[in-house]
């Protein structure tokens, strides 16, 4: 096998973000700049030689194309074996799955996540490590650091290797293991979950779902476990079939891009349940009929009745959530007596808690839950777990959230976004704000006190590492509270989130409309931050 070695320059935006390195298809289309960041990864495996690599991505555009580029170059770098998604697709937890199942030295997932795909669209490298966590700063830094520093990377001369069916292939010396994207997944959450009450539920006449796949990688994966193993009916899944474009949508399971489910949910002939996930499969969305469930109340709902789920009946050591993410999990932990830990946004922020055995469950206001089952979120996973709850407890997604509310009170949640706002503008509101924390405590804003601001910094428990300036919280004298964040996810301008939450321990309250019980913080939050002036917007753009 010819290898050629091919001079290159550096490029200086390479460095890896929260989820890998994210750019518009068309930098990324530019000659040398997929492999000089291919490189800069296949530089970090150790031990490199002969080392297992897993591949695989959301099957977005450029998606095919790029596996090809990455095979050769592995092979080029002396890896031993590659396993690869048949047609190159493999969700991220699934590849999380099959790199800790199959001991591998970690893996390439190609995914923009829930950012548009197409030609116009985005895309996206992520490295995750043998444990099949997305790589820690200390790894990325490294990358980064060989992007700045390369000259040249190493490529196989050599055709496409067929991918359309499962099978083994010799690229040189390295063996290219062609994969069933979802067997692996499968066997995993069939040890986790009930899937006979799930068939059960599925063959009675009083239930029906809608999963919407959004045209991403979960398609294969809820046809195949959804329809096949557990006996829902065909249809049950739809916009199944993965598709470079995602069929024109916004790959991103909310309120807002995933408005047909939404509004399947809420028609009056609506099913018992709904789901989504989104383009590389790792987040989630919940809906009852007539009932939306935020992530942050899903998480705590889940771990309420994690006792009543096979794989989790021993009880959980620990919890975790973003500090964005509502406090409604932090209760039901201090219910059970284990520890909650609040960390930066970012999944691999949980990686070290849940390889330390710390904590079981973890997860993020944006649509993200997870276990210690793999080291990604995992939207199907998650869908699952509600649907082992539905089984075992014959009760309506409304009639079960009501209940937990009940039981620890209602936290009224939400986040407003505003999309593809100028740069400067969002980082000058921020550092505004950042700049005036010391004089907010004791200012009166609306009807209530301010009792703290801050700008989040975490201590890993676990390795001493520090991460600071994650976000600003503001907190009031009823413990109502605001954050202000901006978003890496994107690849053009900025986005501003903002969270607010206030707790509501009245069941008689618990039936208001969030943004109607929110509408002082929301005026809290504009008035402090002076979104409009800063900005030019005068609404946000996704409400969720």
């Amino acid at each position: 096998m010819k290898i050629d070695n091919v001079t290159t320059t550096p490029f200086d935006d390479q460095r890896p973000g929260t989820s890998g390195l994210r750019k518009k298809v068309s930098r990324f289309t530019q000659p040398h700049y997929l492999e000089n960041f291919i490189q800069s990864i296949l530089s970090v495996v150790e031990p490199r030689a002969g080392a297992t690599l897993v591949l695989g991505g959301d099957g977005r555009y450029h998606n095919a194309e790029a596996i090809q580029v990455i095979l050769r170059m592995a092979a080029a770098n002396g890896i031993g074996r590659v396993l690869v998604g048949r047609d190159g697709i493999l969700s991220t937890p699934a590849a999380s799955c099959v790199i800790r199942k199959h001991g591998a030295a970690g893996g390439i997932i190609l995914s923009a996540s829930h950012n548009p795909g197409g030609p116009q669209g985005d895309f996206g490298v992520k490295f995750n490590t043998a444990n099949g966590g997305p790589a820690p700063e200390t790894v990325t830094e490294t990358i980064y650091r060989h992007s700045r520093e390369i000259r040249e990377y190493r490529i196989a001369a050599h055709g496409d290797i067929p991918l359309g069916r499962t099978g083994r292939h010799t690229l040189g010396t390295m063996s290219v293991e062609v994969i069933d994207p979802v067997a692996d997944y499968a066997e995993l959450m069939e040890r986790l979950f009930d899937f006979d009450r799930i068939h059960a539920l599925f063959n009675s006449d009083a239930f029906r779902m809608r999963f919407d796949a959004l045209h991403a990688v979960t398609g294969p994966y809820a046809h195949a476990i959804l329809e096949r193993r557990l006996g829902a009916p065909p249809g049950t899944v739809v916009h199944g079939t993965p598709l470079p474009d995602f069929g024109g949508g916004h790959p991103d399971p909310n309120l807002v891009y995933a408005h047909e489910l939404v509004d399947a949910l809420y028609a009056a002939d609506a099913p018992d349940f709904g789901a989504a996930s989104d383009g590389d499969g790792d987040r989630n969305m919940i809906l009852g009929r007539h009932c939306f469930v935020t992530p942050s109340d899903s998480l705590a709902v889940l771990a309420a009745n994690a006792h009543l789920v096979p794989g989790y009946r021993l009880g959980l050591r620990g919890v975790a959530r973003s500090m964005p993410t509502s406090r409604a999990v932090d209760r039901v932990a201090a219910a059970q007596g284990i520890d909650c830990y609040e960390t930066p946004t970012g999944w691999k922020f949980f990686g070290s808690l849940l390889d330390a055995g710390r904590v079981t469950l973890c997860g993020e206001e944006s649509f993200g839950t997870g276990s210690d089952h793999v080291r990604e979120k995992d939207g199907l996973w998650a869908v699952l777990f509600w649907l082992n709850l539905l089984a075992l407890k014959r009760q309506p997604v409304a009639a079960l959230l009501r209940e937990h509310w009940r039981t620890f009170g209602r936290d009224y949640y939400t986040r407003h976004d505003y999309e593809g706002i100028d740069s400067a503008a969002a980082h000058a509101m921020i550092d505004t704000l950042r700049e005036g924390l010391g004089s907010l405590p004791g200012r009166r804003v609306g009807a209530r006190n301010t009792v703290y601001a801050d700008d989040f910094a975490y201590t890993d428990p676990v390795d001493g590492s520090v991460s600071t300036g994650q976000g600003i919280r503001i907190v009031f004298d009823d413990d109502a509270r605001i954050v202000f964040r901006l978003s890496g996810t994107g690849t053009e301008g900025a986005t501003l989130r903002v969270y607010l939450e206030r707790f509501e321990p009245d069941p008689e309250r618990h039936d208001l409309d969030p943004q109607a019980a929110l509408a002082d913080l929301i005026a809290a939050a504009n008035e402090l931050a002076a979104i409009e002036r800063h900005t030019g917007r005068t609404a946000p753009d996704v409400i969720t």
